[in-house]
């Protein structure tokens, strides 16, 4: 009896080991999302306007979801510090990454995750996000010298190498699961940049699936409803963004409505921007479908 007793004992003792093991495993391997685009993936939305409930919820998991954005500095998922302005007063500002944390947080309760943001605003993927940069190209869509000179993709994989060069150094292994992009409005205004969004979006995906050895990475992107550019510039790039879409396996495309009253994801008076609940559907849309295609 007593022997079966001991026996019991040792069996339970193993059993909890292994699984403290495993979970402490799970936690070494940070898991990497990647983000990128122009200003609605920089984000324009007020912390103050999300539910008490869901800050919390994000205060919950900020110890496992860290977010460098277009930096080195691996801070806990949080809103970033805004300049009050006469268009958005607020201080407190934030973009998809929260709800994507958040999400993947709540959906993988063992894992650690490092979102490795890069945005600017204004941007267009024909000229300082193309893959196959040129100053030409640049110049041709992009508004003054200091976005002319801008080579997106390749300070974004620099920032990237440099984080995950951080991350070996504090002894963490890690895996790049999934990219999230949010961008065209700006390749809208130039017929040459609408007409071809979709063959350099398919080079943009395969440059970062190359570059960090993850054949068929997770790429979810969102589509644009903007109503600027030159005529039907906005349309052909939903169109181009679609047929990515179909196309290009392991994508997917996060479609939104061009009815004004932007009732799927809710916009700032401004009519380009999303708010906080705007915001809050991008981000969670994302990592659901990243989730999707994880499993």
């Amino acid at each position: 009896m007593k022997t079966s007793k001991y026996l019991l004992v040792v069996v339970i003792t193993v059993f909890f080991s292994c699984k403290s093991a495993l979970i402490s495993q799970e936690k070494k391997e940070v898991q990497v999302v990647l983000l990128a685009g122009q200003s609605n993936m920089a984000g324009a939305a007020n912390y103050d306007d999300l539910d008490a409930s869901i800050q919390k919820r994000i205060e919950k998991v900020a110890d496992r979801v860290f977010i460098s954005q277009s930096n080195t500095a691996q801070t806990p998922l949080s809103y970033y510090k805004n300049k009050p302005s006469k268009k958005y007063g607020f201080t407190k500002r934030f973009g998809p990454e929260l709800l994507i944390g958040l999400t993947l947080a709540e959906k993988y309760p063992n894992k650690e995750f490092l979102l490795i943001k890069h945005a600017k605003g204004g941007t267009a993927l024909y000229g300082a996000w193309n893959p196959e940069w040129t100053i030409e190209n640049a110049r041709e869509i992009e508004k003054g010298a200091k976005k002319q000179s801008w080579n997106l993709v390749q300070q974004h994989i620099d920032l990237i190498n440099q984080n995950l060069n951080i991350l070996k150094e504090k002894g963490k292994s890690y895996k790049v699961i999934g990219m999230a992009w949010m961008q065209g409005e700006n390749d809208a205004t130039l017929e040459k940049a609408a007409t071809t969004y979709a063959a350099t979006l398919e080079k943009l995906i395969t440059k970062y699936r190359t570059t960090f050895k993850v054949k068929d990475m997770p790429f979810v992107f969102g589509q644009i409803n903007s109503r600027y550019g030159v005529k039907n510039g906005a349309k052909t790039v939903r169109e181009q963004m679609e047929k990515v879409s179909l196309e290009v396996k392991n994508v997917h495309l996060v479609k939104t409505s061009t009815d004004t009253s932007w009732s799927d994801f809710p916009k700032n008076s401004d009519n380009v921007h999303y708010n906080a609940e705007g915001q809050l559907r991008l981000g969670t849309k994302f990592a659901n479908e990243l989730i999707k295609m994880i499993n």
